[in-house]
C-alpha cells in the first residue's frame, strides 16, 4: 500500500551489480521486461525500521475459521473484571439465545506489564466463564483512548526509543483530549506485533475465542500536527498489524474498526479484503453524512454491501448511537429496532456488538428475545461464511 522507495532503489542497485554476463548481452527490450517484473515482485515487500514485512497479495486464510456470527454484548470498561457486573451479564446472555457471547476491550498496558512480560489472566478467566455457559469471547486491542488519564501503553513504551509511545489529540465528539499510539514508530509497531503473536499462541486454538480486532482508524486532531510521513507510516503499519493478526490467528475472525479518514478508505479496505480481515466500525449512525458520503472519496458505509459474503462485517452499537442518528447530535433518537434494521439490512452485519449501556440494555434484551431474533443462531444476521475463508467451523 505504501511503497518504500528507498528499499526499492537499494534493491535495484544490488540487482544491477550482480547481474550475470549473459543477461547483460540480451536485448534491451528483454532486459527491461526482466527488470520490471523483478521490481514488481520487490514492491510487494514493505520495509520500515529494522524489520521487513511482506504485503499480502493473495487471500491467506487457508484453514477453517471459527464462525459463530450473531449478536454480542460489548461490556462497559468498568465492569469487565467485576464479579457483580459479570454475574449479571452472564445471567442476561443465558436468558437471551441471540446473544452468542461478549466483546471486551483491552489496552496494551493491561496485557503487557513490562517488556515481553504478558498477563493474559483476565482474558483466560473470561474464556473459562463463557465456555462454561457455551458462550464466546471477542476482544479488541485499544490503540486509542478518549480519556487522557487512562494508561494506554506499558511504561517502557514511554521512553525515547519509542518517541514516548503516545500522542495527544483533540476530539470534537467528546469535547476533550485523548491519547493515540505512535504507530509510525517501527519499534512501537514491532512490540505490538510481539503482543499479537503472544496472544495468538495462547488463544487461537481455543474454540470459544471467537475474534480479535483493532480500534478505529480515525486518529482525531493531533495537538501537535503529524507530518505526512508519520500519517502514512501510521496507516501502513496498521495494515502490517492486521497482516500479523491473520498469521497469528489463522482459525479466528480478525477485524478492523474503520471509519476515517475517507481519503485512505478505498486502498485501506482493499488491503483488508485481500488478506481476509473483517471490516467493522465503532458506531452505527443511521444518518451520519460523513459515514454515508456517496461521492469519491466514499464514506465507509458504502463498502459494507460490496463486501457482504466476502469478509466478516462487524459493526457495533455504541452509547452515542442509542441517543442520536448523527455524530454531531443533529439527528433524532432512534429505536433499538431501527439500529438493528440498519446494521442487518444496510451494513449486512455478520457480527453486531451491542454496548451494554445501563440506560438502554433492557430494550436491547427485549428486542433480541423477539421471535425474529430467536429463530436462528445468528439472531437474524447474515450467517454466510466469507469467501475469503477456505471454510468455516461452527
Amino acid at each position: 500500500m505504501y511503497t518504500n522507495n528507498q528499499a526499492l532503489l537499494t534493491t535495484s542497485v544490488l540487482l544491477s551489480t550482480s547481474i550475470s554476463t549473459h543477461i547483460l548481452k540480451v536485448s534491451i527490450k528483454r532486459f527491461q521486461v526482466f527488470l520490471i517484473t523483478l521490481l514488481c515482485l520487490i514492491s510487494a515487500i514493505f520495509i520500515s525500521g529494522s524489520t521487513a514485512y511482506a504485503q499480502t497479495t493473495t487471500p491467506p486464510v487457508s484453514t477453517p475459521v471459527k464462525w459463530h456470527p450473531g449478536h454480542y454484548y460489548s461490556l462497559m470498561d468498568h465492569g469487565k473484571n467485576a464479579s457483580w457486573y459479570l454475574s449479571q451479564v452472564y445471567k442476561e446472555i443465558q436468558r437471551t439465545p441471540a446473544l452468542r457471547g461478549v466483546h471486551i476491550r483491552y489496552s496494551w498496558a493491561e496485557l503487557e506489564t513490562s517488556e515481553g512480560v504478558y498477563n493474559f489472566s483476565a482474558i483466560a478467566k473470561r474464556l473459562s466463564e463463557l465456555s462454561a455457559i457455551n458462550k464466546r469471547l471477542i476482544i479488541m486491542l485499544e490503540l486509542r483512548t478518549f480519556d487522557p488519564t487512562e494508561e494506554l501503553v506499558p511504561d517502557y513504551i514511554k521512553t525515547s526509543k519509542y518517541e514516548g509511545g503516545i500522542f495527544v489529540y483533540d476530539s470534537s465528539i467528546i469535547s476533550k483530549q485523548g491519547n493515540n499510539i505512535k504507530l509510525w514508530n517501527p519499534y512501537v509497531r514491532d512490540r505490538l506485533i510481539a503482543l499479537i503473536k503472544a496472544l495468538g499462541n495462547r488463544f487461537n486454538s481455543n474454540a470459544y475465542f471467537e475474534g480479535i480486532g483493532l480500534t478505529e482508524t480515525a486518529i482525531g486532531q493531533p495537538v501537535v500536527p503529524l507530518t505526512s510521513a508519520q500519517t502514512e507510516g501510521y496507516y501502513s503499519n496498521l495494515i502490517v498489524l492486521q497482516q500479523q493478526m491473520r498469521k497469528s490467528f489463522p482459525n479466528t475472525v480478525t477485524f478492523q474498526f474503520t471509519n476515517f479518514p475517507r481519503l485512505i478508505l478505498e486502498s485501506f479496505i482493499g488491503d483488508l479484503e485481500t488478506m481476509g480481515a473483517g471490516l467493522g466500525g465503532p458506531d452505527t449512525f443511521i444518518e451520519d453524512p460523513g459515514l454515508h458520503y456517496p461521492r469519491t472519496p466514499q464514506g465507509v458505509y458504502n463498502y459494507y454491501p460490496q463486501l457482504s459474503g466476502v469478509i466478516p462485517l462487524t459493526p457495533s452499537v455504541m452509547s452515542g448511537n442509542y441517543k442520536n442518528t448523527r455524530s454531531d447530535g443533529t439527528g433524532y433518537q432512534p429505536t433499538v429496532s431501527e439500529l438493528l434494521t440498519f446494521a442487518r439490512d444496510t451494513l449486512k452485519a455478520n457480527y453486531l456488538f451491542w454496548t451494554r449501556n445501563p440506560d438502554y440494555f433492557p430494550e436491547v434484551l427485549e428486542l433480541l428475545n423477539m421471535k425474529d431474533q430467536r429463530s436462528t443462531l445468528s439472531g437474524g444476521l447474515d450467517e454466510t461464511c466469507p469467501s475469503s475463508y477456505s471454510s468455516c467451523t461452527n
